[in-house]
């Protein structure tokens, strides 16, 4: 405590001899120290007493900030004046990550911050990156007496913005990213989540979920636009004027206001926009007649309920509430969205006409979430702004187009969305009369399908949306994600509309930044990289990596690269001690998976496989066990508050690893540890000290995946079925450095048929039974277990095909153990994973989007 207090005072005493002064754009060490002592003095968000970590990091913040919002002003300043069609890209979810590393990497200024902060008394890797101890990470460390233990370090980190959960909203981002780097006309929407999803908590009874606390101060990052905002109504009824015409009125009325957060593209002047909408009540709708009446909760009824549409990401929605909130939420995303491209439209030139909006507008809608943008945009264009339906219709299809990960959408749910605002408009807006009638006449063949390509079903008295149909008949173009996933979706979802539409449905595999991914995360790597290529340029064009293919097996490159990945290990273990108070051995095989937890994601399947392989080990003297490859397994992610399956998959997943690790027998051949807390900013510490990476999903059920190319591209090896991305990745980094199992996407559909039949294998039957033995603890985990039995012939249950693929999952893990005790193979193997990376750039993925689906071009600012 001492030599925190001295060491504040010595930061507060260089602080005093640098002079403050406003310098937005400085590029010198010393003129940015002064622009960051400005805005200590005149930005204050703490006592002037004090400079400690915190206050550097928050004045940092700002000054990096000036740049960007200077950037981001002559950015919206020439888009205006070029007036070239612009993308918008409407998301539920954006998986952010930390700024700050990324900013100032983008905008190539971290050795002059870096040497600012140096003369200010503090080091930019630990204002930046520093960890805020267990409690930070949500990790309780128990003794086996019961007692708990929470490190008491309250150092101050940059929080992950929390306004996404899992590989959707890493996507958008990684998106956002390339759009900018491309220098791309285009903004991202989205929603400012004040808690996120939850902030996980590992104790002894497993997951507890906590708000999240990124906005408990303030984010540095954000810019309130006080002059954007926008009424979002719902409920209500529809209007029938003298004329004919109808018109949505009544209900609530919440307005929604603009936050801006900056995103740089990478050495470029070219700065987007993620510009997320909160929702809030006016001051005329606090009635103070009822609260000065003692009626406190009524007065302030609508402000409650507005706060609640921005409170948490993907709420609960098991309960009928849970599911109108949902639907709120994505109403007010698509209506606040919609509103403001209108207005920007008509804003950079009076008096154009409304068919040109198609050419000035590309609408890009990511997954199913903002599906309610298609009714919406139809009611703006024609409540609005006058127009009939036959143009507001075409407009809409000329304009939105939609990239699927998941087409499910429950009828519960959709027959909320007619609650909110009106059945009778909203059956107005998306009348199918037409698409009928153009089937009719195109393709009579088609008669009998129409009813189940139908946007509404024909139930008169309860009517659904379907809303996977309404996005296909609607938007211009449909795309997969993964080749695979592009062919399920061609040749079995949407067949019938494939038929009549042949060029509708694309694939546009998904893509990661290299920038984040690699250059950054990876410091040590990248350099290797650029010096045996001889140039950086890889960073925005990773075809580039395809030439380490030459070096593989280049002793001196392996020797550069084995050093590189160790010091990666030796970070990570040293992390991992941090929040979990296990100790791991940076010469054992690292096996990761982090994801979030799904039961098609197959966590169970990994901790099934090391609970094999603990009792094997047992089961072996001690010289058997000098032989084998010693491995620590990693796992971490997510379980969703309700989905109990998930979190009793977490809980075994901990449970394994306190009765694995504290087995003096074992646990230097084996430990297993859950990550807690998982998010952008521990990916960035683990994918690069990663070795092999599970991405073992069931074959058919993961769309693409992009956890599966961050792994790759940092040179760790992938065990995994061929699902998604997985088969791509497979092709370009070679099938000899790929560790395959499973059954295949073609066989799933028909196996459930037939599992009956199935005879399981003894080693998975003994997996079983050492965890209904009891010797991970008096937990229940027999529920979790009959999912993979059923209750009526053994196996119809297992659904995911664990039992299945169990057999052939070992055999690839025994391959694995093999490959890593020839480690010169080993090293090879990696550095051609990193060369056969360069496909999966977001980069390339947002060039085929820009060209083949948005017709939008480069519109870079001078």
């Amino acid at each position: 405590m001492a030599d925190a207090k001295a060491n504040g005072k010595n930061e507060a005493a260089k602080l005093a001899k640098i002079p403050a002064a406003a310098n937005p754009l400085a590029n010198e060490p010393s003129a940015i120290a002064s622009n960051i002592s400005y805005h200590v003095q005149y930005s204050p968000h703490f006592s002037p007493t004090k400079f400690e970590p915190e206050q550097a990091f928050f004045a940092t913040a700002e000054s990096v900030r000036d740049r960007l919002i200077q950037q981001w002003n002559e950015t919206y300043h020439h888009f205006n004046k070029v007036d070239l069609k612009q993308t918008y890209y409407l998301s539920m979810e954006f998986l952010q990550g930390r700024t700050l590393t990324n900013a100032i990497g983008s905008l190539d200024i971290q050795n002059a911050y870096a040497d600012a902060l140096n003369n200010l008394g503090h080091v930019l890797e630990e204002i930046a990156e520093q960890v805020n101890g267990f409690q930070a990470c949500g990790f309780v460390r128990h003794d086996l007496d019961g007692v708990e233990h929470i490190n008491s370090n309250s150092s101050m980190e940059e929080k992950d913005a929390a306004l996404g959960n899992g590989g959707l909203g890493r996507l958008a981002s990684c998106f956002l990213d390339s759009m900018a780097t491309l220098n791309l006309p285009a903004w991202g929407y989205g929603l400012r989540y004040r808690y996120g999803l939850f902030k996980q908590k590992i104790t002894k009874q497993g997951q507890e979920e906590v708000a999240e606390d990124w906005l408990e101060k303030f984010s540095p990052w954000e810019v309130v636009r006080h002059d954007v905002v926008f009424p979002v109504r719902f409920f209500g009824s529809v209007m029938v004027n003298p004329n004919g015409t109808r018109k949505w009125v009544g209900g609530e009325v919440v307005q929604a206001v603009a936050y801006d957060i900056p995103i740089p593209g990478y050495k470029t002047k070219n700065t987007i926009s993620l510009r997320l909408w909160d929702a809030k009540a006016s001051a005329e709708d606090f009635n103070l007649f009822q609260f000065n009446d003692g009626q406190y909760e009524s007065a302030a009824q609508l402000h409650s309920r507005a706060q609640q549409i921005c409170a948490v990401l993907y709420p609960g929605d098991s309960t009928e509430e849970g599911k109108l909130l949902r639907l709120k939420q994505q109403f007010f995303l698509c209506s606040a969205s919609l509103q403001d491209m209108i207005l920007r439209f008509k804003e950079r030139k009076s008096g154009r006409q409304w068919s040109e909006f198609p050419s000035k507008v590309a609408v890009q809608l990511n997954d199913t979430h903002p599906t309610l943008a298609i009714p919406e945009l139809m009611r703006l264009l024609m409540d609005e702004e006058g127009l009939g339906w036959d143009e507001a219709w075409d407009i809409t299809t000329r304009c939105l187009a939609l990239f699927s990960e998941n087409f499910q959408f429950t009828a519960s749910a959709a027959e909320v969305a007619f609650g909110l605002c009106g059945a009778q408009l909203l059956w107005d807006l998306i009348s199918e009369k037409h698409f009928i009638a153009m089937v009719r006449s195109t393709r009579s063949d088609l008669e009998s399908k129409i009813p189940s390509m139908c946007i509404l079903d024909n139930n008169p008295k309860k009517p659904v949306v379907r809303m996977a149909n309404l996005c296909v008949v609607s938007a211009h173009t449909v795309n997969g994600v993964a080749q695979l996933h592009s062919d399920i979706l061609k040749a079995d979802l949407f067949a019938d509309y494939v038929s009549l539409w042949p060029n509708k449905l694309q694939n546009k595999t998904n893509g990661i930044t290299p920038r984040r991914w690699l250059r950054f995360c990876n410091p040590e790597l990248s350099k290797i990289i650029t010096k045996w290529l001889k140039t950086d340029q890889w960073v925005t064009n990773l075809d580039l990596l395809v030439g380490l293919r030459q070096f593989a097996d280049n002793t001196e490159l392996q020797a550069e690269w084995e050093s590189a990945k160790m010091a990666s290990k030796k970070h990570l273990a040293d992390y991992i001690w941090r929040v979990t108070g296990v100790t791991i051995d940076p010469n054992s095989l690292f096996d990761i998976q982090v994801k979030r937890i799904h039961e098609y994601k197959r966590q169970l399947l990994n901790i099934l496989g090391a609970i094999y392989r603990y009792k094997k080990l047992k089961e072996m003297s001690p010289q058997e066990r000098k032989k084998t490859t010693p491995r620590t397994i990693m796992i971490g992610g997510k379980a969703f508050a309700t989905y109990t399956n998930a979190k009793r998959i977490v809980k075994l997943v901990n449970d394994v690893g306190e009765f694995v690790n504290t087995d003096p027998e074992v646990n230097s051949y084996l430990k297993v540890v859950f990550v807690p807390n998982y998010n952008v900013s521990v990916a960035e510490l683990l994918i690069p000290g990663s070795e092999l990476s599970q991405h073992i999903s069931t074959a058919g059920m993961e769309a693409s995946g992009t956890s599966n190319m961050k792994f790759s591209l940092n040179g760790c090896l992938i065990i995994g079925t061929l699902d998604g991305a997985n088969v791509e990745i497979r092709q370009e980094i070679g099938e000899e450095n790929f560790f395959l199992f499973g059954a295949v996407a073609e066989q799933v559909p028909k196996l459930p048929m037939s599992i009956i039949q199935f005879k399981p294998d003894p080693r998975f039957e003994e997996a079983k039974q050492f965890i209904r033995s009891g010797a991970f603890g008096s937990y229940d985990y027999n529920p979790l277990l009959d999912s993979l039995e059923g209750n009526t012939g053994y196996g119809r249950g297992d659904y995911f095909l664990v039992g299945y693929d169990f057999p052939s999952y070992l055999e690839a893990q025994d391959r694995v153990d093999q490959a890593y005790k020839d480690q010169k193979k080993w090293l090879k193997m990696s550095i051609l994973s990193t060369a056969g990376s360069g496909k999966f750039s977001s980069d390339r993925t947002i060039a085929q989007y820009a060209k083949e689906i948005w017709n939008i071009t480069e519109c870079r600012t001078s």
